[in-house]
């Protein structure tokens, strides 16, 4: 199964100066984007019906962005191009495609006179498109432009710009009220919305995560270190840029156009522990994979690291959209460290995928007694009912053993290995909904945050015994906790850890918070009542 293959990839250089031509005399507003208005006036043009072009935006706006870049509207075009050949569409037409290179450009009726004849109408830098003159659209594309960021609010183009919106005029005030940031997650910037999706990677020692990325890419990464003993002794973030290098964490944390500031809470020790690691690549194009120590087992946990480990896996748990544990069959006891890590994950357990990797080095009698204890050793961690998938494979560029052949091995193997790489493969295509879960999900939070913090500032006093009464309600917070949950009917498993919001409300005076703002709770709730579905029926398929 390949990834990080595209539409422009399969696209010879003499069609992609086409689509290129097509794409800017469609996109009205000259931001890089053709939102569904624009789509609607383009795509009548080529006389497919409704209901086929409702299925050609919906394959190529799969990210459900509400808009389509240059490669979505090349793979549109491609698919326009094959319905007029007859071609029914499914999300595998282009893949199934005998010849995509090849693909003609379609036939888009009186597209030709249209575009000669706003080339002969630019005059004064002005312009007319579809029978109404325009400012000329600027030179520079939206994407990587700080332009966007300088947009009105009424300027919103996709469902994550709409939500970048809410975010700072609705729930971002809230946490700043009720100090949010301080006790669960730094507030969100720009960055944070406009990241690429993100894939961090966890396990022991020598269970072979930094040969996983490797066997992605089929190629080393800028800092990539592989060997039996702990290599890899820091996180390190691989994504896409320009060229192979590696950037020190403290440069990554202040970069405004990395979704990294928040780290900048966990100090120097964690970010001289930080690194990011950039190279052009189709598929970091796409996704960026988070690399991280291996977690201690044994006497080196006692070993304390220099930094808060599982503070720092929750935070970056909580910014990516898969989780993957990987276990090395001979390496399957779950060590205490181990254990928090997984506690940390807390939350996030929809995002966890677990991978028994290096399977190839046990014969297929072995192998069934390790998926069992692993299993048995997983229930017990994950405290749940539910069995975890678990994906059997070996990641690395050797060939499957021979051992391992046979209805049990490499069949098996190849098949498990296609199921991952097809939940990866799925991740940018997700990525707009898992962005909406978090963003529901954390103002949920927030909510909740700002029910407890004024609830232990209303159990003050006025005048004496102000010392007193904070510590006894820092000794009885589960109590308190109880108290706000009962009050304001609000599900136990969304509140926060006890022992996390303990530790640090010691370190603040109760009376100096604020009350409670019912106005800002009651913004809130409108935004997640009525402004966010709001959102995505504007951004829905256009031919809905």
């Amino acid at each position: 199964m390949e990834i990080g293959s595209g539409p422009i990839a399969s696209c010879s250089k003499d069609h992609q100066k086409i689509y290129q031509e097509w794409f800017n005399f469609a996109d009205s507003d000259g931001d890089g984007r053709i939102t569904g208005n624009d789509a609607t006036k383009f795509f009548s043009m080529s006389k497919l019906s409704r209901s086929e072009l409702k299925q050609v935006w919906a394959i190529a706006d799969s990210k459900r962005q509400g808009f389509l870049g240059f490669t979505d509207f090349i793979t549109a075009m491609q698919l326009v191009s094959l319905a007029q050949a007859g071609h029914e569409l499914t999300p595998d037409t282009i893949k199934t495609a005998a010849d995509i290179e090849n693909i003609k450009p379609p036939l888009l009726e009186g597209l030709d006179d249209l575009v000669a004849k706003t080339k002969a109408l630019t005059i004064n830098g002005h312009l007319e498109v579809n029978g109404f003159v325009q400012p000329q659209p600027p030179s520079t594309q939206w994407f990587g432009s700080k332009s966007a960021k300088k947009l009105p609010p009424n300027a919103v183009t996709s469902i994550i710009d709409g939500l970048n919106r809410l975010y700072i005029e609705k729930l971002k005030p809230l946490e700043v009220t009720y100090r949010f940031n301080d006790f669960v997650s730094p507030l969100m910037t720009h960055s944070d919305f406009d990241a690429k999706p993100m894939v961090m990677l966890l396990g022991q020692y020598s269970t072979g995560k930094t040969t996983f990325i490797k066997h992605l890419l089929r190629c080393n990464y800028p800092g990539a270190h592989i060997g039996p003993e702990p290599t890899t002794d820091r996180f390190v973030v691989v994504m896409s840029g320009p060229d192979e290098r590696s950037i020190p964490g403290n440069t990554i944390a202040v970069n405004a156009e990395m979704p990294f500031g928040g780290l900048t809470t966990f100090g120097g020790a964690f970010l001289s522990k930080f690194e990011c690691s950039q190279m052009p690549h189709p598929l970091l194009d796409q996704i960026t994979f988070v690399d991280t120590p291996g977690v201690l087992s044994g006497e080196k946990q006692r070993t304390q690291r220099s930094y808060d480990f599982t503070g720092v896996i929750s935070w970056f748990a909580a910014k990516c959209d898969l989780i993957l544990l990987l276990f090395d069959p001979h390496k399957l006891d779950i060590s205490d460290e181990f254990k928090r890590v997984i506690a940390s994950l807390r939350g996030n357990d929809d995002k966890i995928r677990v991978v028994l990797n290096k399977a190839d080095q046990v014969d297929t009698q072995q192998l069934m007694r390790v998926y069992g204890a692993l299993m048995w050793s997983l229930g017990k961690v994950l405290n749940t009912p539910e069995v975890v998938r678990v994906y059997i494979g070996s990641f690395n560029d050797k060939p499957v053993d021979e051992g391992t052949e046979g209805p049990i091995g490499r069949d098996l193997f190849e098949k498990e290995q296609d199921d991952l790489l097809a939940d990866l493969i799925d991740i940018p295509k997700k990525a707009c909904d898992r962005r909406i879960n978090e963003f529901v999900k954390r103002a949920r939070a927030a909510k909740i945050h700002a029910y407890i913090i004024s609830h232990l500032k209303k159990e003050m006093p006025a005048m004496m015994g102000k010392a007193k009464t904070q510590q006894r309600l820092i000794d009885n917070l589960e109590d308190e906790f109880g108290k706000v949950q009962r009050e304001f009917h609000l599900p136990a498993g969304d509140f926060p850890n006890v022992e996390h919001f303990r530790e640090v409300l010691n370190g603040y005076s109760i009376d100096k918070f604020e009350k409670l703002k019912p106005k800002m709770i009651q913004a809130v709730d409108d935004m997640l009542g009525y402004e966010i579905p709001e959102l995505l029926k504007n951004f829905r398929n256009p031919y809905d």
